[in-house]
């Protein structure tokens, strides 16, 4: 047994723990749970715990349903929300077959795989998300959700319900050692925004599912609806997840070259590069629900075109002013990812497009310097600004071709993918909504 191993095993008996979660997701990225007693965490470590893999959206067939999900000893943590009666614990998994190979649609190990390849290129791959979600009043009944506030960007709001949440929720979160840099009012009624302290990607995607976790926890707590939907109002900014990304070749920030226009490297240059030309094909991952799309399209400073520019919010992938010679925070900002995408794909996406970049030297365009929302659309032709997917059908067409996707979440996971996509889209189009039997209905 590791020093890891008996570090949670000698804390789960000094703090009294009663259960201890073992947490995993599907491949669209909901938590999964299973509870065991603390008498059983030290045989979970050795030989992990049984279940039926097919029973989970996407993780196997019915003929190849036994799993096994190891318990990672580097994610326990005390659950603070369940207080001093029954504390109960959590780690993640790394999900196994029978015979001890990862299984091939473990989100989390299609991360790991990924963060494996730019391992052997000698890259260590940060992520730095700005989370956004929209609290709305509990018994609102069937119309119009109703946010908690009306407030805006940045505003203070004494003694309402965002600012007591953001604070109870921030206090949870550095209970369970996940440390926040930000959180304050966004620029829609009841949204808000936390932001995650830089963390290596794979720890980063397992905090933002503690994350959502924690929202939600406090949410019901608190009496309030917390939702990671991209846009729950039509007329209000939708929920995206800015993420800011760096690769680290050791202790040296493989994004800056002090000689260099901006300080951005050659290799921070192809990693945009990569994620330009691959931006559309991995949209289905990184805005993977019908709602996403309006967002994208729905104005309120969503990205709906392929660019990239220095410190311009209009642009795909912007590369933030950071403070004159500290290499250590150069970076770049991927703005097209939204609140409620599955992380471990996402991140193993943006990754996998970035190192393409780097590996077959993609040229990266001019710079976006004006904005790309203001241009009219002959400009943007002109300019040479593609637009992303305007729908999740276009986003699952534009999927189906890429080499790089499938190659990067493996053959079933894309497989799934693709197919539980085209069964929401063709839900949502055979749905008939009130603005078609507003305008149509008594017209015709």
């Amino acid at each position: 047994m590791d020093k890891q191993q008996d570090f949670v095993l000698r804390t789960i008996e000094e703090r009294g723990v009663k259960f201890v979660r073992l947490w995993f997701t599907d491949v669209i990225g909901t938590l999964k749970s299973v509870a065991i007693a603390p008498a059983e965490v030290e045989g979970a470590f050795r030989e992990g715990i049984g279940f039926d893999g097919s029973a989970i959206e996407g993780l196997t067939r019915v003929q190849e349903s036994d799993l096994l999900a190891h318990p990672d000893p580097s994610t326990f943590q005390i659950l603070p929300w369940r207080g001093e009666v029954d504390p109960t614990a959590r780690m993640f998994c790394d999900l196994t077959t029978p015979d001890g190979q990862p299984a091939v649609a473990d989100p989390r190990n299609v991360l790991k795989r990924t963060l494996s390849r730019a391992a052997e290129a000698g890259f260590t791959f940060y992520t730095h998300p700005e989370i956004e979600f929209y609290l709305f009043k509990h018994g609102a009944g069937s119309g119009r959700p109703e946010p908690v506030d009306h407030a805006g960007y940045f505003d203070n709001v004494p003694g309402g319900t965002a600012h007591d949440f953001r604070r109870r929720a921030v206090r949870m979160l550095e209970e369970l050692g996940i440390s926040v840099e930000y959180s304050h009012h966004e620029g829609g009624p009841g949204q808000n925004e936390i932001d995650l302290r830089y963390a290596d990607a794979l720890t980063m995607a397992d905090n933002l599912m503690t994350f959502r976790t924690v929202v939600k926890e406090v949410a019901i707590e608190q009496g309030v609806h917390a939702t990671f939907m991209p846009k729950p109002l039509a007329d209000q900014p939708g929920s995206g997840m800015h993420t800011h990304m760096s690769l680290f070749e050791g202790d040296a920030n493989a994004f800056y070259d002090a000689s260099a226009p901006h300080q951005l490297s050659v290799t921070g240059r192809r990693f945009i590069a990569g994620l330009l030309r691959h931006s559309s094909e991995i949209s289905l991952v990184l805005n993977q629900f019908v709602n996403s799309y309006k967002r994208l399209w729905g104005g309120d400073e969503a990205p709906s075109y392929i660019t990239w520019g220095h410190s311009n919010r209009s642009a795909l992938v912007r590369v933030p002013m950071y403070k004159p010679g500290k290499s250590q925070s150069a970076r770049i900002e991927h703005r097209g990812i939204d609140s409620a995408a599955n992380p471990y794909l996402a991140y193993a996406l943006m990754l996998s497009a970035g190192l393409k970049g780097i590996e077959e030297e993609y040229e990266l365009p001019e710079a976006a310097e004006e904005n790309v929302w203001a241009l009219s659309a002959s400009e943007r032709r002109a300019l040479g600004y593609r637009a992303l997917p305007s729908s999740l059908e276009e986003a699952i067409e534009l999927m189906e071709s890429s080499d790089l996707v499938a190659d990067t979440l493996g053959e079933q996971v894309f497989r799934y993918v693709l197919a539980n996509k085209r069964r929401e889209f063709e839900q949502y189009r055979s749905q008939v909504t009130d603005l078609e039997l507003k305008t149509t209905f008594d017209v015709v």
